[in-house]
């Protein structure tokens, strides 16, 4: 039996989501049960939402800012 794959889209979850589908998918692949072409698929869906948790990371990131001794915001 093939394992359907549902596609899900990713910009309205939280990283904590993703993280949570892709411990899913981890656990589905290393299972030993799931066929090769499905194993093809669930990789490449790890691939994706690792590359959108990057990415969110990344915009975060650019967005904190550190607040200085004298109370002034600056971006680092």
């Amino acid at each position: 039996m093939t394992e359907q794959i549902q596609k899900t889209d990713t910009q309205d979850k939280e990283v904590e989501e993703v993280f949570q589908e892709l411990d899913t998918i981890a656990e589905k692949l290393e299972s030993g049960e799931t066929s090769l072409e499905d194993s093809f698929r669930l990789y490449k869906k790890g691939m994706e939402l690792l590359k959108y948790c990057s990415d969110r990371l990344d915009t975060v990131e650019k967005k904190m800012l550190q607040m200085d001794e004298d109370g002034t915001l600056r971006e680092f």
